[in-house]
């Protein structure tokens, strides 16, 4: 079966099975990048800006790493499935250990917190990082036509929503010790999911992967992963300091759950409808206007405050079904690249689009967290200049990137790949 007849002919059964494995991926995801800097800094009391010094520090580190990790997946998709399912396994497992001593250090003291915190977070990432780019380059190796690999993703960032919504509810309703135990249990089932999921055709050729650099040789490619980029921090601001908006900015603890429920159930149920808006209007121009919804739906969060939690369930859920458009589009927009590519390096590839994620999240931590406590803001401080602060960081700043992102999409990408 070739490429295309293959991701065309993939039932729901098969879709789920492929998919599942996004589920605890999501799932891991959210505590660790948007959990983690309200934990440690309320609960240990360790001060922002150190936090998000480490923070960038880990993650810039851990992003070198994933072009080494998709040559060596590039390599390992040529061996056979017993050994791609054993690598998962073992990815797996490290992942779950590390999370449980991430958010249960078995240390006191600041330095030896971060200490901690800091190697935990290597092994998080390097398993959550096997992982992914492992699950990302198998699906884009699936192959089709355009709708064909939205639909492809959308199995994969469906089910990784719905981890998500578990994860944003969970932590703050049963505990992290109870969030631990079902990121267990899910990557136990995205295994065995995995082991039902198609495997991706035969390669096209017999030429070995090349090396991590091979992508960067493609104009396209870097292009599309500069796009991503800045578009990635603008989403990754407010993620990183959601939590303190909700606690601080709109004195709406109790809402937090529900709040970040209404964010990632929008997303999902939005995903399917972009799947639709791709096969008519395209790739490029989807995401376009998935853009220019989001900043339209996520300005007005700069004017809220206290008593305006159903205001920003509103923000949340419209906000959310733009994000639909983010999931689905820029994965397949890549596998398309990939596609048209005489190489085989999907995992490499891959491995910098996860590199180029991690940095986003670097790079939110490393500059939100500093510049809100420069700023005066302080966790668990509600009034004065530090509150505005917050407002604008958390959301005027991400909508001004969003919108030079969509500038960037239609210079770099959309004018440059269909010109009048």
């Amino acid at each position: 079966m070739t490429a295309a007849g293959h991701a065309a002919g993939l039932t729901p059964p098969q879709g789920l099975a492929y998919g599942l494995m996004g589920l605890p991926l999501a799932f891991v995801a959210l505590p660790l990048y948007v959990v983690l800097p309200h934990h440690y800094a309320s609960e240990f009391g360790v001060p922002l800006a150190s936090l998000g010094l480490l923070l960038l520090a880990v993650r810039a580190a851990d992003a070198v790493a994933d072009p080494l990790i998709g040559l060596g997946v590039d390599r390992l998709l040529g061996a056979p499935r017993r050994a791609r399912l054993l690598a998962a396994g073992l990815a797996a497992g490290l992942l779950a250990l590390a999370f449980q001593a991430l958010f249960f250090p078995a240390v006191s003291g600041q330095t030896a917190l971060l200490v901690w915190c800091g190697a935990a977070l290597v092994g998080c990432y390097a398993a959550y990082s096997g992982l992914s780019v492992l699950h990302h380059a198998w699906g884009a190796r699936l192959g089709g036509d355009a709708a064909q690999r939205a639909r492809v993703v959308s199995w994969r960032e469906g089910a990784a929503l719905v981890g998500v919504i578990v994860a944003s509810v969970l932590p703050g309703t049963l505990g992290l010790q109870v969030a631990s135990l079902v990121l267990a249990a899910a990557l136990v089932a995205g295994l065995l999911g995995w082991a039902a999921a198609p495997s991706p055709p035969p390669a096209r050729s017999n030429t070995p992967p090349s090396h991590p650099w091979a992508p960067w040789r493609e104009p396209r490619f870097r292009r599309l992963l500069g796009v991503y980029l800045l578009n990635g921090v603008a989403s990754a601001l407010p993620a990183t300091l959601v939590l303190f908006f909700i606690r601080d900015r709109l004195q709406w603890p109790e809402g937090e759950p529900v709040l970040l429920g209404l964010y990632f159930a929008a997303a999902a149920l939005s995903l399917p409808l972009w799947v639709r808006v791709v096969a008519r209007i395209g790739l490029a121009p989807g995401w376009a206007l998935g853009m220019a919804l989001s900043i339209l739906a996520f300005v007005g969060a700069v004017a809220l405050g206290p008593g305006d939690g159903l205001w920003f369930a509103a923000v949340c859920v419209a906000s959310g079904a733009a994000l639909g458009a983010d999931l689905c589009v820029p994965p397949a927009l890549l596998a398309g690249l990939l596609r048209d590519s005489p190489a085989q390096d999907e995992g490499v590839a891959f491995g910098w689009w996860n590199a180029a994620t991690k940095l986003n999240l670097a790079l939110a931590a490393g500059l939100a967290l500093p510049l809100l406590q420069a700023l005066g803001y302080q966790p668990g401080h509600t009034g004065g200049s530090g509150g505005l602060a917050l407002s604008l960081v958390y959301a005027a700043l991400p909508c001004a990137l969003k919108a030079l992102a969509l500038l960037a999409l239609w210079r770099l990408w959309i004018r440059k790949e269909h010109p009048r």
